[in-house]
């Protein structure tokens, strides 16, 4: 019958067989709840190991070696975390450190019940629990584009949630910690807290991921490979900025949350509000870092990435003079704000200027930088301190990031935060089950579901967007 060729085709291309899957939201809701419980999980065993120590010895020195034994493996294992990322898998590394944080803690009411429990064996399952950290950490970042692609969301939208997420555990953990101590004791604590690693760990293998799995080009060595990692990011000029600006950042900031907000506060007699003071930082945090997504949708990410350097700078000026209570809680809320972009912004430059097969070496590489310079700034503020006095101190390292803020404003490097990415965020794969080919749209990867779309962003059209023929039709690896 004459016309039925072309009615069999439509008939054909619109068969359900044919359709292009939807979007997949399970694996990003599985990722950010893992993250969600994991931190929280940290957070609450920070407060909860030092508190038994107290407990049982009454020495201050005694928790204070729990504490370092916790963060000391954080320092040693974050440069080679990436390295570990890439030989053993993403899903296999997240699963692997919420195991090892779930038996460490697990293990310390029992080894209480069996043989009695003493500082030697606090500080080894306390080291145990924590050496897979930042691996865990890294894991979880890299399976995020991934998660990203197959729920439909722009990766920049993902980061700032994930980001936000981070923040928040930060935010509830010692608060949850505390209630838990109060309620039922620091040994029942601890039992719930492994619940909680045990829960992320059911929700990370449940994760189907493209990329997910051991690379298919791992590194030759853990050495060999951190070195390959470490040369890339010194290589390229945007990461390397972006590296030593969070080395600054950490060095210059931790100290003001760990040391010169604490001893003021103390010696006000006040530490109800230094508690106000810290969540004001971390829930402004959670916003910014929501709202950054957005933001990138407006205005350019260099131009926000700058703009937040200089705000955070001058609002901790703001916040060294040491003003009145209520003047320090607004200091403290803009600067989690304008920190909130910082994180999704770095994370960005990673995902897009790095080939799929280094992401973990980059990752663990870049987070290492910040996991040294912490320890670096609280070695210097205490004797600044006992130096200059407290809010000269206090004055020194805010004027020192303010000054780093605006060294930052002219670089041209930062100016590649706004160039076409140079490799696809996410493996091969995703919710169109088609690979992810570089197609920038608005500096943003077009998946290959949207490419039929006749919708216009900005100046481009996107069905009118080139597609390399070569990958057109790509198998879907993963």
């Amino acid at each position: 019958m004459i016309g039925s060729g072309p009615r069999r085709r439509a008939r054909h291309r619109h068969h359900p067989r044919h359709r292009q899957p939807g979007p997949r939201r399970a694996p990003l809701l599985l990722v950010e709840a893992a993250t969600l419980l994991s931190n929280t999980g940290n957070g609450v065993a920070n407060v909860a190991l030092p508190w038994l120590v107290l407990e049982r010895t009454g020495s201050p020195t005694a928790a204070g070696v729990v504490a370092a034994a916790s963060a000391l493996p954080l320092l040693l294992s974050g440069l080679v975390s990436g390295t570990i990322v890439d030989l053993l898998g993403r899903r296999r590394t997240a699963l692997v450190s919420d195991t090892l944080s779930a038996v460490s803690v697990a293990a310390i009411p029992v080894v209480d019940a069996l043989l009695g429990l003493n500082l030697g064996w606090i500080v080894a399952l306390a080291v145990l629990g924590a050496v897979f950290d930042p691996a865990g950490l890294t894991a979880r970042e890299t399976l995020l584009p991934a998660a990203a692609q197959a729920a439909g969301w722009r990766i920049e939208r993902a980061n700032g949630v994930h980001e936000a997420v981070w923040g928040l555990a930060f935010l509830i953990g010692p608060g949850v910690g505390g209630v838990l101590i109060a309620a039922i004791g620091p040994g029942s604590t601890l039992w719930v807290t492994a619940t909680g690693f045990a829960l992320a760990v059911a929700m990370i293998s449940a994760v189907r991921l493209p990329g997910a799995g051991r690379p298919e080009r791992p590194p030759s060595g853990l050495w060999r490979g951190t070195v390959e990692g470490l040369r890339f990011v010194w290589r390229d000029r945007l990461l390397r900025t972006i590296a030593l600006l969070s080395m600054v950042l950490a060095a210059l900031y931790l100290p003001v949350e760990g040391v010169l907000l604490p001893a003021w506060f103390v010696g006000q007699g006040e530490p109800a509000r230094l508690g106000a003071i810290l969540m004001a930082m971390s829930a402004g945090g959670v916003v910014g870092a929501l709202a950054s997504g957005a933001a990138g949708r407006r205005i350019r990410r260099r131009t926000l990435m700058v703009t937040a350097l200089v705000v955070i700078g001058v609002a901790l000026v703001g916040l060294a003079t040491l003003p009145p209570f209520p003047a320090m809680i607004g200091f403290a809320v803009a600067i989690g704000l304008a920190y909130g972009p910082v994180n999704p912004l770095s994370n960005y430059a990673m995902q897009t200027r790095t080939p799929e097969r280094l992401r973990g070496r980059v990752v663990g590489v870049m987070t290492s930088f910040a996991y040294a310079a912490g320890p670096a700034g609280y070695l210097l503020a205490g004797p600044l301190v006992g130096w200059l006095g407290l809010r000269t101190t206090f004055l020194v390292l805010a004027g020192a990031l303010l000054v780093a803020a605006l060294t930052a404003v002219p670089l041209p490097s930062l100016r590649a935060l706004d160039e076409p990415p140079r490799y696809p965020p996410a493996p091969p794969g995703g919710s169109a089950n088609r690979v992810e080919e570089p197609v920038p749209l608005n500096g943003q990867y077009a998946s290959t579901a949207h490419r039929n779309t006749p919708r216009v962003q900005g100046r481009v059209r996107v069905d009118d967007l080139w597609t390399p023929p070569a990958h057109r039709d790509a198998p879907v690896r993963g």
